[in-house]
């Protein structure tokens, strides 16, 4: 890992000397995008900062158990009031839509654990070596000596569980676990992010699911295990994005394949195909995402395609 001693100084100081800061969520926004961007904010507000957290998407639903916090859109908000704008885990997944916007008077900090990032910020904070971005928060927040809340706790801890896929992933490193302990000796409630996150599933999700695997198929040539779900599905379901999240994932945990792929319909005409697979499995899935103009880690990477999705006799087709 890198060590960001001077990066994380320097965003402490532009945090204490910044009354109006703006936290930038990615798309869609996941556990860890979302645990990064609370934490940070009770941080901020245990300063008495005025601070927004903005995503072009709401917060997820099941997240409101542990938190009331919004997220507001940024086309409601006034971006040039804030003199610091931190981009959590968003560089390429929203916050490049907005980034022109911003003067050179106002600072900007990217934090971040993809690959292949070649914007850049003010203060970078990017290395593909960390687990999730709510690990880069916490090493932040443990380097410039800031007390942990219990609220904050629970929030890094939902990131890191949300992108270690509760400890079943390969960058779940000694150090990960460890902090994981100190999380929990600081008051994270482990039962709320089971509950919000692992355990709480509305029969829509449960409905699209078992379309979802209905519909799996397995490339002996390649051992992919692939699905698809059109848009009418996941509104015949009554589900949304956030139903669809986990299905690669189980799916990866198919004997026998080496990677998974599913492919769904989203607003505008635009595909999503997500891409999860194993260290062990010796299947580098960032490669694939590449070919469609996508990214990611190599074991868990997207894209992002024009179309739709239709069926044929030899299988779905994109048009």
């Amino acid at each position: 890992m890198k060590n960001f001693a001077k990066e994380f100084h320097t965003l402490n100081y532009a945090i204490k000397n910044s009354d109006d800061i703006l936290i930038f969520a990615h798309s869609r926004p996941d556990g860890d995008t979302s645990g990064a961007s609370l934490a940070l904010k009770e941080y901020l507000g245990n300063l008495g900062k005025n601070s927004a957290i903005t995503c072009f998407d709401p917060i997820p639903s099941h997240f409101k158990i542990m938190t009331p916090e919004t997220f507001t859109s940024p086309d409601l908000l006034d971006l040039k009031k804030y003199k610091l704008i931190i981009a959590a885990d968003s560089i390429d997944r929203g916050f490049n839509k907005i980034k022109n916007q911003f003067e050179e008077n106002q600072v900007t900090a990217l934090l971040d654990h993809h690959p292949d990032i070649s914007t850049s910020g003010d203060i970078n904070i990017i290395d593909p070596s960390y687990s999730s971005v709510c690990e880069i928060v916490y090493d932040f927040f443990v380097f410039n000596k800031i007390s942990l809340s219990r609220n904050m706790a629970t929030f890094l801890l939902l990131g890191i569980l949300s992108d270690t896929g509760a400890f079943q992933h390969s960058n779940t490193t000694p150090k990960v676990l460890a902090i994981a302990s100190e999380l929990l000796k600081k008051g994270a409630s482990l039962s709320k992010i089971i509950e919000s996150t692992f355990s709480n599933r509305k029969i829509s999700t449960l409905k699209l699911w078992g379309k979802a695997f209905e519909k799996a198929k397995i490339d002996q040539k390649n051992g992919m295990i692939f699905t698809v779900l059109t848009k009418e599905e996941i509104a015949d379901c009554g589900a949304d994005n956030e139903d669809i999240a986990q299905v690669s994932g189980i799916l990866n945990t198919v004997p026998g394949t080496k990677f998974a792929l599913i492919l769904s319909e989203r607003d505008d005409g635009i595909i999503k195909g997500s891409l999860r697979s194993e260290e062990y499995k010796g299947v580098d899935v960032s490669h694939i995402a590449a070919q469609f103009g996508g990214g990611g880690h190599k074991l868990a990477s997207g894209f992002e395609l024009k179309g739709k999705i239709i069926e044929t006799n030899k299988g779905w087709k994109i048009i």
